[in-house]
């Protein structure tokens, strides 16, 4: 792994009522280790009048409820949060939590599977083979209500988004772009590339628990038949299959 972060943190405002503590301004695997070292800081320290922490790839942003009184005292809190470590030497942390989540892979479940195969330089057994031995964790969540950004994968799948947008893939299909996965939660257009497909439904409103993942989760993918999908899309479980593990 590259060496983390070679800059101290910086804290802006963000508009009336957030805090952002930013590495750096794109997504790589120094920033991704910082800021999840960040995150975990941040929820052990239990900060007063947080509302809402959101981590993304290269920042964590903390929303609050208050006046300028209390963004002047969560900016120390921060502060005082950032000088305990030493950013250019960090790693990210332990996992809390382990998903296995059983995709498929072939036919039509992964329709761009070929032209990533192509674009990285490998087989599709052997970027299949990257998929379900790949070391990837939750980055983020965002877009829709608990859509995972996943990663980061190895360099050769730092391949971008395509020209034009694909018009739909399904609920639960695993897509690729610039290092990382997304498994998405609703029917949407996209520009990243199908390669699987899975039973897992990442928002589920009807449940006690509608949004299944965090950030730091590690996530690992077990192969399955289109027919094991379909089984698992109709027994209706919006885990889809899926076993988390806590480590």
């Amino acid at each position: 792994m590259e060496r983390p972060c070679a800059m101290t943190p910086e804290i802006c405002t963000l508009g009336h009522d957030a805090l952002l503590v930013r590495f750096a301004r794109e997504a790589s695997e120094a920033a991704t280790a910082c800021v999840q070292v960040m995150l975990r800081l941040i929820e052990e320290a239990d900060l007063p009048h947080v509302t809402e922490i959101a981590p993304a790839l290269a920042s964590v942003m903390l929303r609050f409820q208050g006046g300028t009184d209390v963004r002047s005292l969560l900016h120390q809190h921060l502060t005082d949060l950032t000088q305990k470590t030493d950013w250019s030497n960090v790693s990210v942390p332990a996992a809390k939590r382990r998903w296995i989540i059983p995709v498929c892979f072939d036919g039509d479940a992964a329709p761009h599977l070929a032209e990533v195969a192509q674009i990285a330089g490998k087989s599709e057994a052997a970027i299949i083979d990257d998929l379900e031995n790949a070391d990837v964790r939750v980055l983020a969540l965002g877009f829709a209500p608990g859509q995972p950004y996943i990663g980061l994968l190895p360099q050769e799948w730092d391949m971008p988004r395509t020209s034009t947008l694909t018009a739909e893939v399904p609920a639960g299909a695993l897509v690729t772009a610039v290092r990382q996965l997304v498994l998405f939660a609703n029917p949407s257009p996209t520009g990243w590339r199908q390669i699987g497909m899975s039973a897992f439904k990442p928002f589920a409103p009807e449940t006690d628990t509608p949004i299944l993942l965090r950030a730091g989760d590690a996530m690992q993918f077990s192969r399955a038949s289109a027919n094991d999908i379909a089984r698992l899309q109709a027994a209706g479980d919006p885990k889809g299959g899926a076993i988390c593990q806590s480590l």
